[in-house]
């Protein structure tokens, strides 16, 4: 069967945390808004007021950083004690992810705004579950996508240009990826086989990234809000969401939670960089053209994403430690699984290597 998921509603634009407080109003009025010190200083306190003017009584939460089972059970906890009625994630990926978990253990609502476009969480109906002290532990899939998901581009253009890079990087493994699971005919994260607007979707994301990216950060490095940022903003949030969920993963976001195998200065990156570096080794592992494999490299260097180990803090990694990423990223039921051939851990080991000594040379070459 084939399966299309997607957030009941997703709003967009300037300023729409604080001109939609009927919406709000409808999926409940006494909620959790669970978000980070950070995000509560820059928005959270703010927005907190606006539902208390609203006819609202929110209590905030404050977010302590990780999408860890404790974590979600203690807000759970919390959210009960108050006779909670929706769920309010403020914030980056982690939040989000949380927010979800929340949400759904409680059965009520859950209403999403992205402080951050770095990832495709907001949309998608799983969240991904940490070990407290940061590794991959897990996937949950849940029944429903995020009831409204706001994302409010005067906030968003206000965030650093390497988190708004973060989300482009990953907004470029959706179509990598959907090509792969499209070759296999395999299962996508909704729970079927793809459809046609998912596959859709994914393309008209990395079209889209790739024809605004740059003037999209161009706008962020200085704030300012313009239609490249605006469509990049929904490249990494919406079309980037629906695709992977709607579409498929494949080794690029494994290889990314193979990284959490290890520990050090890796974990000082940000999703997106980690997915870029594990694009580029899906890209070798598929033995795509110079061509398209360049194309990525070119781009991800214009927007600073990491293209070598060095820049990955992988230079001085063992054999070991490579094939320690390889069988973190193979385990079973990961996403790697649904690319058309059978990919090893020693396989994921030599495509990381190779990708390294490609890119040096060209740097080489170049100089």
């Amino acid at each position: 069967m084939k399966v299309f998921a997607s957030p009941s509603r997703y709003i967009q634009g300037k300023n729409v945390l604080f001109t939609n407080a009927d919406t709000l109003k409808q999926l409940g009025d006494n909620p959790i808004l669970l978000c980070d010190a950070m995000v509560y200083g820059i928005v959270g306190e703010t927005f907190e007021g606006y539902l208390t003017d609203n006819g609202m009584s929110p209590v905030h939460v404050a977010f302590n950083g990780e999408a860890s089972d404790n974590e979600i059970n203690r807000v759970v906890a919390i959210a009960k004690d108050n006779g909670s009625n929706v769920i309010i994630g403020l914030g980056g990926g982690k939040t989000i992810d949380s927010a979800k978990a929340i949400a759904d253990i409680l059965s009520i609502p859950v209403i999403i705004a992205p402080t951050i476009a770095s990832t495709d969480a907001p949309t998608s109906a799983l969240s991904v579950i940490y070990t407290d002290e940061g590794a991959f532990e897990k996937y949950i899939f849940y029944a429903k996508n995020p009831d409204l998901v706001l994302v409010d581009t005067q906030v968003i253009c206000q965030a650093p240009k390497r988190l708004l890079a973060s989300g482009i990087a990953d907004g470029l493994a959706t179509w990598v990826e959907v090509r792969a699971v499209m070759q296999k005919n395999g299962e996508t994260m909704a729970g079927g086989n793809q459809t046609l607007a998912g596959i859709a979707i994914a393309q008209a994301c990395e079209q889209t990234l790739f024809a605004d990216g740059l003037k999209a950060m161009a706008s962020c490095e200085k704030k300012v809000i313009t239609p490249a940022l605006e469509n990049v903003i929904e490249a990494n949030t919406l079309l980037s969401g629906l695709g992977f969920e709607s579409a498929g993963l494949a080794a690029a976001h494994a290889i990314h939670n193979g990284f959490t195998a290890l520990t050090g200065d890796i974990h000082h990156l940000t999703h997106g960089e980690k997915v870029a570096y594990g694009t580029l080794t899906q890209l070798f592992l598929e033995n795509q053209s110079r061509e398209e494999i360049d194309r990525y490299i070119d781009f991800y260097q214009a927007i600073g994403m990491p293209t070598t180990l060095k820049e990955m803090h992988l230079d001085t990694a063992s054999q070991e430690d490579l094939l320690k990423i390889g069988r973190q990223a193979t385990i079973e039921g990961e996403t790697i699984h649904q690319m058309p051939f059978v990919v090893t851990a020693e396989d994921v080991a030599a495509a990381l290597v190779a990708v390294d000594a490609y890119v040096c040379n060209r740097q080489k070459q170049s100089s």
